[in-house]
């Protein structure tokens, strides 16, 4: 018997996603959790795990494609009447409710009785449906010619093709299990023969030279997807929904950059990458004891500030996918050693495309390090949900006067952006100036 898995709601009311890589392909045999598809949502990149065992009879989308929730990516031909297949799939997930008997929310990716689709286990369900825009761009299934030829390549090797016009379905791939390598398609590109001075397979082309888009200075042009076309929504959403109010402030931070040396070299900092940001998130986290205001939000529904007792502080992070903010969990309860071992876990995880949606979820404030571009200010969008954002620029040995006489210093500029729904300007001022003060005098403050 064929069982469909549809596309389950992976984050929290997640409407679409985007095929990434398949892991198999038709005629492949498959295990109850073995790793199927990798796909991209509004948070991050995620791996979806087979919810049944048997032999692969279908892929519905391709690689490249948007998939709305609870449309079919795939058919699994479990050799039974799907029973058996079906409470497999409900234990394999760690569903409690698979051990008490049926669940009314059915099988992971399925509709259920209550008409909803069952999310994966950690994620929901939530108490509401979720209200999702029409399927319209949900995709066909492939050609019958293409089915079971679908590339294998990594994301980043898709960009590439794609800004080379390179269709990876005609391009074999040399890497492990036919996977198609970065080396394939620039050879692809470039074959053998074209010469150094060629600009690929368009430039010998007839049509190409006829149609003379490389010589009219066509313009690149890339569809917005995924993480950056969530980021995108939610900056235009806050920047038009929350009045934002921005404030700046000049710090001389020597004595904070003379205690980073100092401490880099103690036994218990020799084992984490000490940072000015380590410093901030620490002083930031101390400042809000004082100004709570900061750690809070604007409910629209009900016209409250919600007042959070805890600091989960998000750090902004570029990634080859774009902006995402991951979060450090209770960073107010950290001490400076663990706040940097945090940072550095979190750049980490960021580089190599690890952040889950649960770690993009839940923040209550914000900082963003635009120093490490060699940029001194800026004018940071709040998250939504958030009530101020820190920016931190980029120290800098600059002439400071201390004392009556003109000295060198290393000086920084921190920007703070607040929601002023929320935050008027004494309360942003006095955040401001006690972040300043810890990063200009930090011993006492910020190393307990």
């Amino acid at each position: 018997m064929a069982r469909i898995f549809l596309l389950p709601d992976v984050g929290e009311g997640l409407t679409e996603a985007e095929i990434l890589n398949w892991h198999v392909a038709p005629g492949d045999t498959v295990t109850v959790n073995q790793i199927i598809v990798e796909i991209e949502t509004a948070k991050a990149a995620v791996e979806l795990p087979s919810p049944y065992a048997g032999v692969v009879s279908e892929l519905f989308a391709e690689p490249g494609a948007t998939v709305m929730v609870g449309a079919p990516i795939i058919a699994i031909d479990t050799g039974s009447s799907g029973a058996n297949s079906e409470a497999g799939a409900g234990a394999s997930f760690g569903d409690s409710r698979a051990a008490s008997g049926p669940s009314s929310a059915g099988t992971i990716g399925e509709e259920g009785p209550s008409g909803r689709i069952t999310t994966l286990v950690g994620y929901g369900p939530q108490a509401t449906a979720v209200t999702r825009r029409p399927r319209k761009t949900t995709p066909l299934a492939p050609p019958a010619s293409t089915r079971g030829l679908l590339p294998q390549a990594k994301p980043p090797v898709r960009k590439l093709a794609k800004e080379l016009g390179i269709d990876l379905r005609t391009v074999p791939g040399s890497g492990a299990g036919g996977v198609i390598t970065r080396q394939d398609v620039q050879h692809a590109a470039h074959p053998a023969g074209n010469g150094s001075g060629s600009a690929g397979p368009e430039s010998s082309s007839t049509e190409s030279s006829s149609a003379g888009s490389a010589s009219t200075g066509q313009q690149r042009r890339e569809p917005v997807r995924g993480v950056r076309k969530a980021t995108a929504a939610a900056m235009v959403s806050s920047a038009f929904t929350a009045p934002h109010v921005t404030i700046f402030h000049t710090v001389d931070v020597t004595p904070m950059m003379e205690l980073r040396a100092h401490l880099a070299g103690q036994p218990q900092f020799r084992d984490v990458k000490l940072t000015p940001l380590a410093f901030t998130a620490r002083a930031l986290c101390l400042a809000v004891r004082r100004t709570s205001e900061v750690n809070a939000s604007w409910e629209e529904a009900t016209s409250e500030i919600v007042y959070f007792d805890d600091v989960h502080l998000g750090i902004a992070a570029a990634t080859p996918r774009g902006l995402v903010v991951p979060k450090i969990r209770n960073a107010d309860r950290m001490s400076l050693h663990e706040l940097a071992v945090a940072l550095d876990k979190l750049a980490r995880t960021a580089r190599e495309g690890r952040v889950t949606p649960g770690d993009m979820i839940g923040g209550t404030i914000t900082i963003t390090n635009i120093g490490v571009f060699g940029i001194d200010t800026g004018t940071p969008i709040l998250n939504p949900g958030e009530s101020a954002i820190l920016a931190l620029g980029a120290i800098r040995d600059m002439p400071w006067v201390v004392d009556g006489a003109v000295v060198p210093r290393k000086v920084c500029q921190l920007a703070l952006s607040v929601d002023h729904r929320v935050v008027d300007g004494q309360q942003a001022s006095q955040f401001l100036a006690d972040t300043a003060a810890l990063l200009t005098n930090p011993a006492l403050a910020i190393t307990f």
